[in-house]
């Protein structure tokens, strides 16, 4: 508790954005398995709320990560590149999930076939995404 109360602003921005993704694991997990069992409406329910937390995640990130390559990492041309890659290779997979949940989330479109085939291969493309994120770019905002 005493070591969170000091850490560094950085090492709490990480900390909070993986409590973030494992929120984004849960809640696509959740739509995978009532839209499984044909609960369609417990799935976009589940899919809304994924909808509202993975936009204000990319958002913060794009914010924070911006912030950090002009602040911190401009001093660690190490870290700088690799934000500025993560970024870069991200932006493609980022539209076209914000794109695919704005599509879904509303009201008068159905879940159907073709919207699980897509999410199921857009999860395998996050989770992959996310460990990425996590075990590297993250890893290294910590030292900072």
């Amino acid at each position: 508790m005493l070591e969170n109360l000091f850490a560094s602003k950085t090492k709490k921005l990480v900390h909070k954005w993986e409590k973030e993704h494992q929120e984004i694991v849960v809640l696509a997990t959740k739509v995978i398995q009532h839209y499984s069992k044909h609960e369609y409406k417990k799935a976009k329910s589940y899919l809304v709320k994924l909808n509202n937390i993975a936009v204000d995640h990319v958002m913060d990130e794009d914010i924070q990560f911006f912030k950090l390559l002009h602040d911190k990492a401009k001093n660690d041309s190490k870290t700088a590149q690799m934000v500025k890659e993560f970024t870069n290779s991200f932006r493609n997979t980022k539209v076209t999930l914000m794109n695919f949940l704005h599509k879904y989330t509303k009201d008068d479109i159905e879940l159907d076939d073709e919207f699980f085939e897509t999410f199921n291969k857009i999860v395998e493309v996050l989770g992959q995404r996310i460990e990425f994120e996590e075990n590297n770019l993250y890893a290294k905002l910590r030292e900072l």
